[in-house]
Formats: structure tokens, sequence, C-alpha cells
């Protein structure tokens, strides 16, 4: 093929999308106050007197579950957010009042950014890149039990970048949940508030979350997704006095113009659980993750290129861990608190580390905008001597990076964090959050995992940087919502001093924005 013509292929596909997503931007207020006039209009009772409909709330039923309010650490859904059931949806005025059996979803999401001297890159530039990424979704439940089946479909891509594509924006269509299930309501009983605790037994391909996100996410944020290949078994609810998650996988390797497949050269096995006997008080989350390498059977990398001679390493990690949060009564105030230890053996070398994240927060409850504050501190370890057999470097496994750092320039790897956030509402459709960071090296003379600069002689200190964020989401319609963001960050002597050897005279700030518009269907 030509190379005059990708430019132009570029556009005509950039255009394509653009034209879809402006579609969807324009036609889903009109469609959204169509359904909506569709739900309130009265019907007529056989007087010929219009009356409105209401329906009576069911009480809530009483559950063990008590949501944690952690900022950022929110869990994806299972299902997704974006899905929902057909008969409780505007599908249900098309004859699918029945239809319970099924769940359907699709979600657009278009996202514009602002890149400003970006210090995961070589050279201080500007970047403005589109990234655009489609969801479909459908599971069949409660009509042939036990047997179920989930499939869910994504499509992500990138446009109008300086830099080359990677698996972390480009993944073009894939199916990133592809799972037959066997489901027993009731296999394990029922609480003493009476909910089932039912036994999900699900094999396939799986994303997912579990306890704050920061070891295993979907990572909601970027545009790609984490993903596994295996069998996982869920035992009780969300809303059950207890529930557990075992699970044996292999990870997806994503690829960004062919099929993704599963790495055979690794296995990632995992137990957690959830306490909440007492979640009046505490919830308890404790989890324990294997990772196992095999080095000679390693024929990708986690980037989708082939593997490299340091990709090709035995490697055995084992993490431990144990969550514990809860809210304190009607005081207003909530706490978050997590502990990891790991050890094992990377490529001939002892693991041993270990990580911690701390949070407390107090909520306005009489306050009409309901304003949170909170302070955090979070820590993982870093590796401290280039020459002994023993590696303290965290392995973040296949964690969020997002509650860390808005810039998305810190990882759960040789990192100390300090975080002070503010949470409000100022009206029932906007939410703003925003916060103020410190970050430093655990360890002065290992990397910082996002830039890869390193300091071997720990001379340029261990200050990676301070950051100021601020963010604002708010529904246009039922089916269009948006977000927007900032994140300002200044440069510390590390990462000053690291950046001005690779390009003297390099800023020492970062300007980032991003701007997200979300369609869906249901």
């Amino acid at each position: 093929m030509s190379a005059s013509l990708l430019p132009a292929i570029r556009k005509s596909g950039l255009e394509i999308h653009a034209g879809i997503l402006a579609g969807c931007l324009l036609i889903a207020p009109a469609f959204a106050a169509e359904q909506e006039n569709i739900q309130q209009k009265p019907h007529v009772e056989e007087s010929g007197q219009k009356v409105q409909e209401k329906k009576a709330k069911p009480p809530a039923k009483p559950t063990y579950y008590v949501q944690y309010r952690s900022s950022g650490l929110t869990l994806q859904s299972d299902p997704p957010r974006y899905v929902k059931q057909a008969n409780q949806t505007w599908l249900k005025d098309q004859g699918w009042q029945d239809v319970d059996w099924l769940d359907l979803g699709v979600e657009i999401r278009a996202r514009y950014e602002y890149i400003n001297n970006d210090f995961r890159k070589k050279t201080e530039t500007i970047d403005e890149p589109f990234q655009l990424r489609s969801r479909l979704y459908a599971a069949i439940k409660n009509k042939f039990d036990p047997l179920r089946a989930t499939f869910e479909f994504q499509d992500s891509r990138r446009y109008n970048s300086q830099y080359p594509d990677t698996n972390l924006e480009v993944n073009k269509t894939e199916f990133i949940q592809g799972y037959g299930e066997l489901y027993f309501k009731d296999a394990l009983g029922k609480d003493d508030l009476g909910t089932n605790r039912p036994l999900s037994l699900r094999y396939g391909r799986h994303a997912f979350e579990l306890t704050d996100k920061r070891l295993i996410a979907r990572n909601e944020f970027r545009n790609t997704t984490n993903n596994f290949q295996g069998i996982r078994a869920l035992l009780g609810s969300k809303n059950s006095d207890w529930q557990a998650d075992f699970f044996a996988f292999n990870p997806i390797v994503r690829f960004m113009d062919q099929t993704d497949k599963a790495n055979d050269a690794q296995w990632f096995y995992g137990a957690k659980f959830d306490l909440r006997k007492w979640s009046k008080i505490v919830t308890f989350q404790p989890y324990y993750y294997l990772l196992q390498q095999n080095g000679s059977k390693m024929k990708y990398a986690s980037s989708g290129a082939f593997a490299t001679a340091a990709d090709k390493k035995d490697r055995e990690i084992h993490t431990a861990g144990l969550r514990a949060y809860g809210i304190v009564a009607d005081t207003g105030l909530d706490w978050d608190l997590n502990y990891l230890k790991q050890w094992g053996e990377d490529g001939g070398l002892n693991q041993d580390s270990y990580g911690y994240n701390m949070e407390a927060g107090y909520t306005f409850g009489n306050h009409a905008w309901k304003p949170r504050f909170m302070a955090n501190m979070g820590y993982a370890s870093g590796d401290a001597n280039l020459t002994d057999q023993t590696s303290q470097r965290f392995e973040g496994l296949f964690g969020f990076a997002r509650p860390w750092s808005h810039s998305n320039y810190i990882k759960m790897e040789n990192i100390r964090a300090v975080k002070l956030r503010g949470e409000f509402s100022p009206t029932a459709n906007l939410k703003i959050d925003f916060g103020y960071s410190w970050y430093d090296l655990a360890s002065a003379t290992d990397r910082w995992a996002a830039s890869g600069y390193r300091d071997t002689s720990g001379k340029s200190g261990k200050e990676i940087g301070q950051e100021f964020d601020i963010l604002a989401r708010f529904p246009v319609t039922k089916y269009l919502s948006m977000v927007a963001g900032y994140s300002y960050f200044m440069a510390g002597d590390f990462a000053e001093a690291q950046s001005q050897k690779q390009q003297p005279g390099r800023d020492n700030d970062t300007h980032y924005v991003w701007i997200d518009a979300m369609v869906v269907a249901f």
C-alpha cells in the first residue's frame, strides 16, 4: 500500500467514527425526551378519565452489603452499569415487556485529550489524540437455568496522535467477555436476612474487578480492557453475609490488529473473600493471588510484541492481602485500610515486597451538596539494591493506576503517595471532585515506572512531583453523559533531573485535559 494513502485512510476512518458519534450525540437528546414522554404518558381508565401512572416502590430489602466511600475505587458492576434487563428498558413498549431473561447493553465513548509535555515520552511535545471505544453486551439468564451465557464485545481505536499506537489505546473488534455459566440460585442456602447464597461456575473469557481495583481491574478509564481466559467460581452474592471468588486464568494478550490470544506461559490463580457479618462496623476482604510464568513458553510480552530475552524469565509471585473498610455509624466518618505482602521468585531473584493504602474521609450529610473530604496515603515498595539477590519492587499485577494519579503517571510500584481530595454535588446531576497529591519514590535507586527514569546512584533524590486535578461529571440526557477533567503536574527534583538529562531545557510541568462523551442505548 502506498505510504501516501495512509493519512487519507486514517482520516477517512476518523471521519466515519466521528460521524457515528455525532449522530449519536444528536439523536440521543431527542430520543431521551421521547422515551421520557412515553414513560410519563397518562393512561385512560374505562370512565375516560386520564390518570397518571404511579408505581409504589417496594421497601428496600435488608442487606449485609455496605458500599465504601473511598474515592475512585467503586467497582464496575456485574453486569456493567450500561447494561439493563430488556423489559426494564424502552423495549418494553415495543412488545418486550415479558423479556426478563435477557440483559442488553450498548455503549459508545469518545474522548478528546490535550497533553502538553508528557513525561512518559522522551521529548516535550503537545499531543491531541481522539479515542473511541464501543461496547456491546448480551447475556441470557433465567430462561434455561442453570445454563446461562454472557458476551461482551469491544472495539477500541485512537486517532490523531503523534505517537505510535499501543495496546493500551487500540484493540480492534474483540470479545472481552464470552463465557458459559452454571448458576444455582440458592445452592448455599440463605443468610440470616433471608438472602440467597447462589453458586456460579463460569468458563471462558472474563473481564472484572476485585477489592479496590489496584491489583485486578477492567481499567475503565483506559481505552482497552484487561481480561482473562479460564474458570471462575463465585459463591454467595453481593448482598449476602459472605461471598467468595476463586479463579484459575491465563491472562489475555491484546493485539491491536489481530485476534487476542490467551498467554499459555502465564497462569493467574486467586481466592478472595468478603466477610460482611459485621458490616455495620467493618467489612473484611482477605485475598490471595499467585502469578506463575514459564519463561521458556513466553511468545509475547504484555505489550503484544514478541517476547525479548528479558521477558523470558521464570516467575512465581505470591500476593496475600487484607482489606478492611467501614462507615462509623451516623458520624459521617469512613475509613479504608489495605495491606499487601508479596514473596516468591522473579527471574532468579527472591521477591520480597509490600504495599499498603490508608484512607479516612468525612461526609457532611446535612449539607445539600453532600461534600466529602478525605486523606489518603499509599505505598508500594521499590528495589533497594541492584547487586543483591532480592527484588523489593512491588508487582502491580493487572491493576488500575487511576486511583493513584489522574495524570496517569503513577503505578503501584516504587511509590509513596499522599493525597487530599474533596467531592461535592452542587446540583442533583453535577458531581465535582478535586485533589492535590504528593508523589515520591519509595526507593531512590529504583525506577519511576511510568516514565522509565532511573538513577541507580540515588543522587537525583526521591521527589517525583505534585499534582492538582479536578473532574466534573454530568448527564446531558438519560442516554448521554459527559465528563471533563484537568490535571496539572509539577515535576519534583527526581523528575526534573532525569528529564533534563534526556532533553535539556525541557519544561517541568504537564497540562492534561480530557473530555468524555458517553452514549448508551438503554
